[in-house]
C-alpha cells in the first residue's frame, strides 16, 4: 500500500510518500480501508520530535490520528463491527496512523460514520470534536444560561466549541481574526471580538462563567483573560505549553485539557451531525502524496481551517 512515513524526526522534508507493507489486524483490532485522514497540529509536533516525551513513537512512523474509513478485515475477538461498516475514530497517538491506504485501529475506539455527509469529510471531526466536547462539558461543566468566552474560536476546535456551547444554551463570546469572523458567527457565536484590533478585556464587559482558551498565547495573556472569569468559574486551557491560571480567592478553578478517545462521545457527535445539529467544516481536501506540503504550510502558519487527506484509492 501507499503511505506517508518519517524515518527520522525533523522538518516536513522528512516525510516520504512510499510503499509500505499492508498491515494485519491483531486481536481486538480491525483493518480499515482509509477514506481520509486529517491533519492536526499535534502531527507536526510528533514529526518534529518535540513530543517524544508524551508520545514516543517507533520509527519509521505513519502520522494521522483522525480517520474515516471502511472496515476491511477483523482480528480475533472483534464483535462490535463487521467488514463493510463505515466508521470513524481517533487513534492512540503513539501507534501508526491513518496517512495511508490502509490502517489498523483498536475496535473499541470506533464509532459509526455519519450518513448525512461524505465519509471522507467525517475524518475532520474526531480529535477536534472530542476536544471541544470534553473541554466544555467534562472539564468546564457548562450548562444552559452560562456565559462562555472562547479564545481562538477561529480554529478547528473553536468551530465545534462554538456550536456545542450555543446548542447547550450558553451565551457564547468568541475571539476571531477577520478571516474567520463570519465562520465563527455562522457557527452560533452571540458576540465575536476581533482580537487583532480590539482589547478582549475591554470588549467583555461582564464576567464569564467559563473561559476556554484554544490559542497559543503568552502565559501572562492567559492570566489577564482569566481575570474575566467570575466567582466560582473555570479556566479551561487546551494548549499544553501554557499553565491554566486558577484563582483560589475567587473560587476560580483551572483545568488543562488532555483529549482522550471516547467512542460513545464520538457516536453522540456523529448523531448530532446526522440530525443537522452540528456542522462539519472542511477547508481543503488534498491527496495523500501532498501531505508533506500540508505539514510545511502548518509550520509556516499558513494553514487555515481543517485539512483532510485522501489516499489515491479512496
Amino acid at each position: 500500500m501507499k503511505a506517508v512515513r518519517f524515518h527520522e524526526y525533523g522538518d516536513p522534508s522528512v516525510l516520504r510518500y512510499e510503499d509500505v507493507e499492508q498491515p494485519v489486524p491483531g486481536p481486538g483490532e480491525v483493518r480499515l480501508r482509509v477514506a481520509a485522514s486529517a491533519f492536526n497540529p499535534v502531527d507536526d509536533g510528533i514529526r518534529g520530535g518535540y513530543l517524544q516525551g508524551p508520545f514516543p513513537v517507533t520509527l519509521p512512523h505513519i502520522p494521522g490520528i483522525d480517520f474515516a474509513g471502511t472496515v476491511d478485515a477483523l482480528g480475533d475477538h472483534v464483535d462490535n463491527v463487521a467488514v463493510g461498516d463505515e466508521v470513524i475514530g481517533f487513534l492512540p497517538m503513539v501507534v501508526d496512523g491513518a496517512a495511508a491506504e490502509y490502517a489498523i485501529a483498536p475496535a473499541e475506539i470506533l464509532a459509526p460514520a455519519p450518513t448525512s455527509i461524505p465519509l471522507q469529510d467525517a475524518a475532520a471531526l474526531p480529535m477536534v470534536g472530542l476536544t471541544a466536547w470534553q473541554a466544555l462539558f467534562d472539564d468546564a461543566g457548562l450548562t444552559a444560561g452560562q456565559r462562555v468566552l472562547i479564545n481562538g474560536a477561529g480554529g478547528a476546535v473553536g468551530g465545534y466549541a462554538v456550536q456545542l456551547a450555543k446548542r447547550a444554551g450558553a451565551h457564547v463570546i468568541a475571539t476571531a481574526s477577520p478571516r474567520s469572523r463570519e465562520r465563527v458567527r455562522s457557527a452560533g457565536a452571540d458576540e465575536v471580538i476581533d482580537h487583532t484590533t480590539n482589547s478582549v478585556t475591554d470588549a467583555v464587559t461582564e464576567p464569564v462563567d467559563v473561559l476556554l482558551n484554544l490559542a497559543p498565547i503568552a502565559p501572562e495573556e492567559l492570566v489577564v483573560l482569566g481575570a474575566l472569569v467570575g466567582h466560582a468559574g473555570v479556566v479551561v486551557n487546551t494548549v499544553p505549553t501554557i499553565p491554566a491560571p486558577a484563582d483560589e480567592k475567587r473560587g476560580v478553578r483551572a483545568v488543562g485539557v488532555f483529549v482522550r478517545s471516547d467512542a460513545d462521545q464520538l457516536a453522540h457527535l456523529m448523531a448530532m451531525v446526522d440530525r443537522g445539529e452540528l456542522r462539519v467544516d472542511v477547508a481543503e481536501r488534498v491527496p495523500l502524496a501532498e501531505l508533506p506540503a500540508v505539514h510545511a504550510k502548518a509550520a509556516a502558519g499558513a494553514l487555515s481551517g481543517k485539512v483532510i487527506v485522501l489516499p489515491a484509492s479512496a
